[in-house]
């Protein structure tokens, strides 16, 4: 196992490396972050005639130029310091409430595998103010909104690439990473994240971004009440049993009683290319190695469209297929998340979207803090905890949302 997990975290490694090296190399052609992005490209969209971007200026400098000067909503006001993406005018963002705002998405994604790119989102969208500014361009410059909205989402993706990162390997030492299964989901995410991410790069104005991202979170909180329901208890047999078990294992252990070695943990019994069997402290479980595939390239998809992590649609389907409970299903769904992330971040990227390295790098630390926590304390929440803090989560986000994008209508927080 030891050989495994070294295995693992080199090819992790390697692929997180690269992205960031594919990052840094397209953020040479976009302007510098410590300068306004207008700067660079001048906008002038009411001025006697439009400057040319900044050389090698990219998708920002260009959707800036063509937007209009001025004071009012929806236009690029130069008198203004420099925000979001170098913008002149842009939402400024307080470091502190950064920080302890990504330790918060870092914390959730990594305790119940799932909801991290949610509250990233609502970080970005909401209590940071992009997506209202965002949405301020639909009328005057749609490209430019257009431009942020992807920005969104790439930023969205890093923060839960790097938990899902941490997480997986904290879950895999912990014995709580169904291997076989997150390498099934991951290969059907690669085609999936690549897919929806070089399709809509460009094409989504914010609101309907708003609107479709509330639209799934409402649909999941539905089924999570509905899984919660006697009828659906009914098809939750085997993950009662195996959340039972480890529950009252970790509670002997905490007491210093002994338990037997051979039913600690998970163990692999079978893994053929079509069938996987393996036991979580002594429950057995058995999936078909296809199922996953499919259900990664869909799960990844829809992901990779509203730019998130997916783990709040990965952690349903493998509680629902193949019956896991919340303390299997979160440290598979990391794996599965963080090669999905790499592949849409680098789809983003090589499709010109900019990125702010500076606000990015800030919340990573704070991602590594609360991903670090997460794992240590799910311990000490029981099965049906866990999800009843996901459902409250979906419905409040999901409606917020929902509501906001397609009618215009905002409820407090969101």
């Amino acid at each position: 196992m030891k050989k495994l997990y070294t295995l693992i975290s080199y090819i992790l490694t390697v692929m997180i490396v690269l992205n960031v090296f594919s990052a840094f190399a397209q953020a040479e052609d976009m302007p510098d972050s410590k300068t306004p992005a207008a700067v660079a490209a001048p906008a002038s969209g009411e001025a006697a005639g439009l400057q040319p971007p900044a050389k090698g200026g990219g998708k920002l400098a260009e959707a800036i130029a063509a937007a209009p000067q001025g004071a009012d909503k929806g236009r690029i006001d130069h008198g203004k310091p420099a925000g979001f993406l170098g913008i002149p005018g842009g939402p400024q963002v307080n470091v502190v409430l950064a920080l302890i705002w990504a330790v918060w998405v870092g914390w959730i994604f990594s305790t119940v595998g799932a909801f991290g790119g949610v509250m990233a989102g609502v970080g970005h969208m909401s209590v940071f103010g992009f997506g209202e500014y965002a949405g301020s361009f639909k009328n005057t410059a749609p490209d430019l909104g257009k431009v942020i909205t992807d920005s969104i989402k790439a930023s969205n993706q890093f923060l839960v690439g790097l938990s899902a990162a941490i997480s997986s390997f904290n879950y895999l030492k912990m014995k709580r990473l169904v291997l076989p299964l997150a390498l099934s989901l991951g290969a059907g995410s690669l085609l999936g994240a690549w897919g929806a991410a070089f399709l809509s790069a460009g094409k989504l104005d914010f609101k309907s971004y708003q609107g479709y991202f509330g639209l799934f979170v409402l649909s999941l909180g539905c089924w999570l009440l509905y899984e919660t329901m006697p009828a659906g208890q009914k098809k939750k047999k085997t993950a009662k049993e195996a959340a039972k078990a480890f529950e009252e294992n970790a509670q002997k252990m905490k007491n210093g009683e002994k338990v037997d070695p051979e039913n600690v943990g998970l163990r692999i019994k079978k893994l053929s290319l079509t069938v996987c069997e393996f036991t979580f402290f002594g429950v057995l479980f058995r999936f078909n190695t296809a199922i996953p595939f499919i259900g990664g390239i869909i799960i990844s998809a829809v992901a990779a469209f509203l730019g998130v992590g997916g783990g709040f649609l990965l952690v349903p389907f493998l509680t629902s297929v193949t019956q896991l409970p919340m303390y299997l299903a979160a440290g598979t769904s990391a794996l599965a998340v963080l090669i999905s992330m790499v592949t849409s971040i680098a789809t983003l990227i090589m499709k010109g979207t900019p990125i702010d390295w500076m606000l990015i790098g800030i919340e990573l630390v704070g991602v590594a803090i609360g991903s670090i926590i997460g794992p240590i304390t799910s311990k000490y929440f029981s099965d049906v905890t866990l999800k009843r803090i996901f459902i409250v989560l979906a419905f409040y986000v999901g409606v917020g949302y929902f509501m906001a994008g397609f009618f215009g209508i905002k409820i407090p927080g969101v």
